[in-house]
Formats: C-alpha cells, sequence, structure tokens
C-alpha cells in the first residue's frame, strides 16, 4: 500500500499527536525553504489544484502577520493544512483525485528533499515522518473543527505553530481564517475543486487580526 492510499485507509479523523518533522529549521538555511514545496510544472487537474495549495499557502500574509514560521516546518504545515481544508471537501464524491493530491505532494516532496542534497535513505526517513505528520494533522484539524473554536486554536497551536510559542492573537487569526475557507470551499462544487479551480479567497492581513 502506497503512502497516499495508507493516509485515506486511516484517515478517519480521529486526534493524533503526529512528531515534529526532523531537520534544520533555523532562520539560518533559509535558501533550503525557499526550494520546498514550490509550485509544480506540468499539465493536469491535479497539478493545477496542487498549484493553487501551494500558491495560497505561500502568500507572505501568513508568515508576516500571523506568524507562520517561514522554515521547512512553517512552509510544510501551510500545505498540510490547505491540503486537509481541499482533501475535507472532495473525499467523499472525488476519491480518486484526493488519492492522486497525495500522491502529487508526497512526489513534491521527494523532488525537493533530493534537491536539498538529501540521499535515498534520508530522503525515505523523511517522507516518512511527513507522511506520519499529514496524516496527524487531517485527523486533528477535524476533530478540531467539529468541537470547538478553541480546539481548532489549540490544534493550530500544537501543529501549524508546534516550533514555536505564537501571539494568541495570530492563533485566533488562523483560526478564523481556517473556518471561512472550510465555509468558502463549500459553497464550491467538489468537481470543480477537482479540477483545479479552487479558490480559498483573501489570506489574514494586519486589519483582519482577532485580537
Amino acid at each position: 500500500m502506497g503512502t497516499q492510499e495508507m493516509i485515506l485507509k486511516q484517515a478517519k479523523f480521529t486526534t493524533f499527536d503526529a512528531p515534529r518533522i526532523h531537520g534544520n529549521t533555523s532562520n539560518s538555511n533559509q535558501s533550503g525553504t525557499m526550494h520546498l514545496f514550490r509550485r509544480t510544472r506540468g499539465d493536469g487537474d491535479t497539478t493545477a489544484l496542487y498549484d493553487s495549495i501551494v500558491a495560497q499557502a505561500r502568500m507572505p500574509e501568513f508568515y508576516v502577520s500571523c506568524e507562520v514560521p517561514d522554515t521547512v516546518d512553517g512552509r510544510f504545515d501551510m500545505i498540510a493544512l490547505h491540503a486537509f481544508m481541499v482533501l475535507r471537501r472532495i473525499k467523499d464524491q472525488h476519491r480518486d483525485t484526493a488519492q492522486a493530491l497525495l500522491e502529487v505532494i508526497f512526489d513534491d516532496m521527494d523532488r525537493s528533499l533530493r534537491e536539498m542534497g538529501a540521499g535515498d535513505l534520508g530522503v525515505g526517513r523523511r517522507i516518512k515522518a511527513m507522511a506520519t505528520a499529514l496524516y496527524g494533522r487531517i485527523n486533528a484539524y477535524e476533530e478540531a473543527l467539529e468541537v470547538s473554536e478553541e480546539a481548532l486554536a489549540d490544534a493550530l497551536r500544537r501543529n501549524l505553530y508546534g516550533t514555536i510559542d505564537p501571539d494568541p492573537g495570530s492563533v485566533a487569526t488562523m483560526a478564523a481564517y481556517v473556518r471561512t475557507v472550510v465555509t468558502t470551499l463549500e459553497n464550491q462544487t467538489p468537481q470543480n475543486i477537482s479540477t483545479g479551480n479552487v479558490s480559498f479567497g483573501p489570506p489574514p492581513g494586519d486589519g483582519q487580526r482577532v485580537n
């Protein structure tokens, strides 16, 4: 069973605290993070959907206004968060697309890590850790959405902000953003989303912070 198939099979949306991704996540290695999770090249609806996810996840407002760390961990978590929201919307009616999207995500992880100099053994370990982390975040965010705003904020604090001590306003702002995007995606058909025609809406700026 492939990694992406494992995630779809196991993602029953129960809480799971995944381990952090290992590696250099300090600001001193930003040259590496610039190449991680960039938009892909190629054709196809799934690639277009992934490109949209990455483009949204790389919006500077998240890293400037909301304190998301601009590191390997931070960029991964922004991809994971937006991928979760898309997968949540399409998984029931377009399972094949959901599986294909996961495949594209892991292919891009593999390529990015190799470009950063990781060998075959190192890539395998990192991909396995990232798969576990993504699975954990999918379940943690889904359960939190069903519980309360406080639960969602806590899930974001533990995962998206897991490497820093963020300002509570930043966490609350991101929680409000997630709720807004979930509603925005509910107003778009899974068919359109699956073809790459997805809109997340604007990222939260300074004027939209929750204090």
